[in-house]
């Protein structure tokens, strides 16, 4: 029962945050974070009550709780859902970057209070649904519901001078979400009936489908399916269009949530269902995922450079890392897969910072365009200092997650791909190159007027510190979550590299 308030208590806070608006208006944004404090203390829980420091070498999965009710009996569909370390992991930090998101929030958002907070709290219950789903359906129906509420954050809140732009954003990412849930929605109903052409048994359970014999060409027809879904959200190139005029046009608080979170879904997707569903034909087509992820590294870094716009530079950034995380995922490598998870963290966690500090800047200059500003180092207190830790650790300095992240990957990626690795190491090059010119145009050289000077309120100076804070200690302390993640890490390459040998004996 434990496990069930992880979807009933940001479920039942959406609703209640946006009935509350009526009776007063700061209501809805307590119940919001309250809602997700408590999400958070549940995980909590879970973790405290699992001893995770151990290896447990045993088949996969290997869940350390779960939850199963019928919901659709006939067609074999149950409200099931479980945790393991992995899911543990992604839990604390979904819930961590959506309380900042909704601290940030708290000053910026000032119409329609009620209904934004049941859109956010309603896209956290779906990004939670994502990472404790392990009925097909299930997954399938929290990977879709997530599209309308977004939708509405971003057309609905984005910024006030341009609306036309934000409804044009938040159609574009509304028709890709339809596209990848449809493709997705295809794939898993054709691995479902060709499970029941075999056993004559329909169902969407995650563990019985896990072990389904499948003939080799259906097998790779799915696996394209499931693949082409999850790099839509991901994005990489060339799949990546709607995530840069999305992030241009979001709020800071919906940027928080879309770079933070939401794209952390389909990395962890595609670790969870991709990776071990189809072993056989992912070894067939691994070299063409690493390929699409190198063509991301530096395309990402490319287009970084070459932009104006600092949320745009932003968001072409995260391409280009998103597409380090896809090459480490098929590197049939356990030492690039936990380095997976800590870049996840660590980008995350960087990336929403930059996003909250350029919302700042907007704020204040009423401007994203790098060409209207420029020496803005003796104007604005606090910022600049914050913004340059943030752009060093999005290249990967040494302190921070992001190194250790970046380090692992690319040492593990060593042992069975050196070239790739060595490739995928000049992205650090560039990703460095985009960084400080970002710097360079914003804080450094002369002013391109007179500026008056900013000071930055408590909030926002301490909704920074926390983060640098959980950026230093994924970077001076990653043990704590490599040994929650490891048992899950270990069996699911485990049961990887056992259904490849099966195969070829």
């Amino acid at each position: 029962m434990l496990l069930s308030l992880l979807i009933i208590i940001p479920f039942f806070s959406s609703f209640f945050s946006f009935f509350s608006y009526n009776f007063n208006k700061n209501i809805p944004r307590w119940t919001a974070l309250i809602g997700t404090i408590s999400t958070l203390l549940v995980v909590i829980i879970l973790l405290i009550q699992e001893n995770y420091c151990f290896l447990q070498d045993k088949h996969y999965p290997n869940w350390d709780y779960q939850f199963i009710i019928p919901w659709i009996p006939s067609f074999g569909i149950s409200f099931n859902i479980a945790i393991d370390g992995l899911s543990i992991v992604m839990l604390i930090f979904a819930s961590l970057l959506s309380m900042i998101a909704i601290v940030c929030s708290w000053n910026e958002i000032k119409t329609k209070e009620g209904f934004f907070y049941f859109n956010l709290m309603l896209v956290f219950s779906g990004i939670i649904g994502i990472f404790i789903s392990i009925d097909l359906f299930l997954f399938f129906f929290f990977w879709e519901i997530i599209l309308i509420p977004m939708y509405f954050l971003i057309a609905l809140w984005g910024y006030k001078d341009q609306k036309e732009n934000s409804c044009l954003a938040a159609n574009k990412f509304f028709i890709y979400g339809q596209i990848s849930g449809l493709i997705l929605l295809s794939s898993i109903l054709l691995l479902v009936f060709n499970h029941y052409q075999i056993t004559h048994i329909i169902t969407f359970d995650y563990n019985l489908l896990l072990h389904a014999s499948l003939n080799q060409y259906v097998e790779y027809i799915i696996m394209l399916g499931f693949f082409f879904a999850f790099a839509i959200k991901m994005p990489i190139v060339p799949f990546h269009g709607w995530l840069p005029d999305m992030h241009v046009q979001s709020s800071s608080c919906g940027s928080v949530e879309i770079i933070g979170i939401l794209l952390k879904t389909a990395p962890y997707a595609l670790l969870r269902y991709h990776l071990v569903l189809f072993p056989h034909s992912i070894e067939k087509f691994a070299p063409v995922i690493m390929f699409l992820g190198l063509v991301s590294i530096f395309y990402g870094a490319i287009l970084a450079f070459a932009q104006t716009n600092i949320k745009r530079l932003i968001a072409y950034s995260s391409i280009s890392h998103m597409g380090l995380i896809l090459i480490a995922i098929y590197s049939n490598n356990e030492i690039s897969l936990q380095g997976v998870i800590i870049q996840m963290l660590s980008n995350s966690v960087s990336t929403a910072a930059l996003c909250i500090l350029s919302g700042q800047l907007y704020k204040r200059l009423k401007t994203q365009d790098m060409r209207l500003m420029g020496g803005l180092w003796s104007y604005v207190y606090w910022i600049p200092g914050f913004t340059l830790f943030f752009s060093l650790a999005n290249l990967g300095i040494p302190g921070t997650g992001n190194f250790i992240g970046e380090f692992l990957i690319l040492s593990g990626l060593f042992q069975f791909y050196p070239l790739v690795s060595i490739l995928a190491t000049t992205g650090i090059v560039f990703s460095s190159i985009y960084s400080l010119n970002m710097i360079h145009k914003i804080f450094y050289g002369s002013p391109t007027k007179n500026f008056p000077v900013f000071f930055v309120n408590k909030q926002e100076l301490w909704t920074i510190i926390v983060l640098i804070f959980m950026l230093v200690f994924l970077g001076l302390n990653p043990q704590k979550i490599i040994d929650t993640s490891y048992n899950s890490i270990h069996n699911i390459q485990k049961e990887f590299n056992y259904s490849i040998l099966k195969i070829r004996l």
